[in-house]
Parts: structure tokens; sequence; C-alpha cells
């Protein structure tokens, strides 16, 4: 099973696994506040599907970038990271919502 994260444009499809393993490296990088930003994405159950609106789509998206280029992220979970920060950035400057499903 999968996730599949649009902005309307961009479609990222990842395993529900690969996502919650990505959850747990951002926590490892990411400072209290803006993990606690992030951190709603990575706490539904794979039965939900959900919306992100615009405006904390815009929010992620900058805590996203922060993980991504932080030193101790591994490279190829910065690369999914920086993914879903342009997917999340897109969704905001579009005003769409960041469609999880």
């Amino acid at each position: 099973m999968s996730w599949t994260i649009s902005n309307g444009t961009t479609e990222i499809r990842r395993s529900y696994s690969s996502i919650d393993y990505l959850g747990q490296q951002i926590a490892r990088v990411l400072k209290g506040s803006d993990w606690r930003t992030v951190s709603p994405l990575f706490a539904r159950r794979t039965d939900c599907y959900f919306d992100v609106s615009p405006r904390d789509a815009g929010r992620m998206a900058s805590s996203l970038r922060k993980a991504a280029g932080h030193r101790l992220m591994p490279p190829d979970w910065a690369k999914l990271a920086a993914e879903l920060a342009n997917a999340a950035q897109c969704a905001a400057a579009s005003r769409q919502p960041w469609e999880w499903r």
C-alpha cells in the first residue's frame, strides 16, 4: 500500500512504511516547533486520506526544507523531504489543498 501525495500537478507515490520512516528521520533532525509543524503528516493512519490547507502546506514546506538540508539527514531521505517540501510549496502558492491519498 502507498500514499499518493499531490499538489494538483505533481504526484509523489511512496509506500506507507517509507513515509513513516521519513517521519522518524525528520523527528531526529528538527527542533520541537518545526517538528510540531510537520508531525501531523506522519501521525496519520494508513487508511485515512486527508488534505492539508494551503496555509499549513506553506508552513510545512519550510520545515521540510530545514529537515532536507540538515547535516544529519541521510541523503536519500533528504531527497524525499525536499520533494515533499516542493509539493507543499506548490500547493501553498496555488492556494490548493495538498492532498494525501
